[in-house]
């Protein structure tokens, strides 16, 4: 399917998404709490999972059809938790661990090594190598839903995410069939589009759907070629996991549910910091916070790309990733007191 038929679907799609759910109220972000409203306190259909839903299971085509029963499962989750329907972030931990497990039991996915030999001697263990794919699943899921907070954030990192994992395949000639990944850089880039604006946001639904999705993908390019080191992935992968990771561990440090959401997320103390320092407003200040953090992500993403097979300089941009994600945490959060 050409790639500009997905287009032209998509486009579809979300108009006639977006106009049912205005009309009828339905997948609308009413703002329900603080969290919500952080960024934008304008009413946004929530039509960016629904759209990617109903054109994955059209158009991705996996070895094992099944496989589009748990992109339905992953979705509903999500699903859920938007229509305030879920609302225990426990109750839908559980769903995903289940969803999860399921799942890689099905599709028997793994991470099978990390090029750590002690680390490596402990996923010869098929309990512990459930157990760390599964684990990676949910921080990725996770993290990808702590992110989306603002306009482009969520779209636009996986959107860069694809086109350079693409470019890595056809420039290394990795045994890797990239019509799916074609095809998900189509769906995003229209979505962006309209999430750029204000008039459509993914949701806990696209935000567990795309990225559980991509991070399969992830797993199976990894998994291909010995010449693609995982710590490459890492990279992909580094700012939704660790803003999962780290929210969570800030969250217990003051004493809070690590389960509970908040508004100290690296992306909002950016956005304070612009809308203070430079007096930013609006869906503007909204869309520019967004662009800002990808575009950090962008030059790691190629740095990455430059050294695709070499895991030791990986390693290193992985922990530098780390070392200056704390550092601007740092600074923004006393700055912004």
């Amino acid at each position: 399917m050409p790639e500009i038929y997905v287009i032209f679907f998509t486009l579809i799609l979300i108009l006639l998404f977006n106009y049912i759910s205005e009309k009828k109220q339905f997948l609308i972000d009413k703002k329900f709490n603080i969290h919500k409203s952080f960024a934008t306190k304008n009413i946004v259909p929530i039509t960016g999972g629904l759209t990617l839903l109903i054109l994955s299971l059209f158009f991705l085509k996996f070895e094992n059809q099944y496989i589009k029963f748990f992109l339905i499962f992953v979705f509903l989750v999500g699903l859920l938790s938007d229509i305030n329907y879920l609302f225990s972030p426990l109750k839908r931990l559980f769903l995903q661990i289940l969803i999860v497990l399921l799942f890689i039991n099905y599709d028997q996915i793994f991470i099978n090594s990390i090029r750590v030999q002690m680390f490596d001697n402990l996923l010869s263990n098929i309990y512990f190598k459930y157990f760390f794919t599964t684990f990676c699943f949910l921080v990725l899921m996770n993290g990808s839903n702590f992110m989306d907070g603002i306009n482009t954030l969520l779209i636009g990192y996986f959107l860069s995410l694809l086109v350079i994992t693409l470019i890595s395949i056809e420039k290394f000639n990795l045994p890797y069939d990239i019509s799916n990944l074609k095809i998900l850089v189509s769906i995003l880039i229209v979505v962006i589009s309209f999430n750029f604006f204000g008039k459509l946001i993914s949701g806990d639904s696209g935000a567990y759907l795309i990225s559980f999705i991509i991070g399969y993908f992830l797993i199976e390019l990894a998994n291909t070629s010995n010449r693609v080191s995982p710590y490459f992935v890492a990279c992909l992968l580094w700012y939704p996991a660790y803003e999962c990771l780290f929210s969570i561990i800030r969250k217990i440090k003051v004493k809070k549910s690590a389960a509970e959401p908040d508004n100290r997320h690296l992306h909002q103390l950016i956005l304070l910091f612009f809308k203070r320092k430079l007096n930013l407003r609006g869906n503007f200040l909204n869309t520019f916070s967004g662009m800002t953090i990808n575009l950090f992500n962008i030059i790691i993403f190629y740095v990455a790309f430059e050294n695709v097979s070499q895991t030791k300089n990986l390693i290193m941009i992985n922990i530098l990733c780390l070392l200056t994600y704390n550092l601007i945490y740092y600074y923004l959060n006393k700055s912004l007191k």
